[in-house]
């Protein structure tokens, strides 16, 4: 073949996908789970601090920052890459020393999308007022505590969902409780 021939042929391009990664051996795109828990991890802490830092001032501006940040970072996993994620990015260097743990990314992102729908209420209501502080704490809790599930125990509420309502397989669960 010449150097014309092999410029002018086509080759098909691997398109990556935008949560996760294709690893060899694994069926579809994959995540480390090590690095999905520090990340819950890193944004339980903060959104903790900021309800500690409400609570103590009186104002809902360190949640509402909170909000938008743990917003902005889920967004970033989904339309853009995981890769961008600054938790992610965070939770990946923190793990880079261990093995990684690879489970199925399309139920962490299925996971991440029902994060964005409670944080986006949640900023919603707190930014417009429409339900009282009680009840944006009470959605914050919700969060904080899917967030301690993953963090602490490994348990993704969303990847169980994900599980019972998708209509294909779900394959490389954390808890290797699907088809593997």
């Amino acid at each position: 073949m010449t150097l014309r021939e092999s410029l002018m042929s086509v080759t098909p391009a691997v398109v990556l996908p935008r949560v996760g990664a294709l690893i060899e051996g694994y069926q579809g795109p994959v995540i480390d789970e090590r690095a999905v828990r520090i990340a819950a991890g890193l944004l339980l802490t903060l959104g903790l601090l900021a309800a500690t830092a409400a609570l103590a001032f009186g104002t809902t501006r360190p949640l509402q920052m909170f909000g938008m940040f743990f917003l902005l970072d889920m967004l970033t996993r989904l339309l853009v890459s995981d890769r961008l994620s600054i938790t992610l990015a965070l939770g990946r260097l923190a793990s880079r020393s261990h093995f990684p743990r690879w489970v199925g990314a399309p139920q962490k992102a299925f996971a991440w999308w029902l994060a964005v729908g409670i944080a986006t209420v949640s900023c919603v209501a707190l930014g417009s007022g429409a339900i009282p502080l009680q009840g944006v704490l009470a959605l914050c809790g919700v969060c904080f505590i899917l967030l301690a599930l993953e963090a602490i125990f490994g348990w993704c509420a969303g990847c169980h969902l994900h599980r019972r309502l998708s209509r294909h397989p779900t394959h490389h669960c954390a808890d290797r409780s699907c088809n593997l």
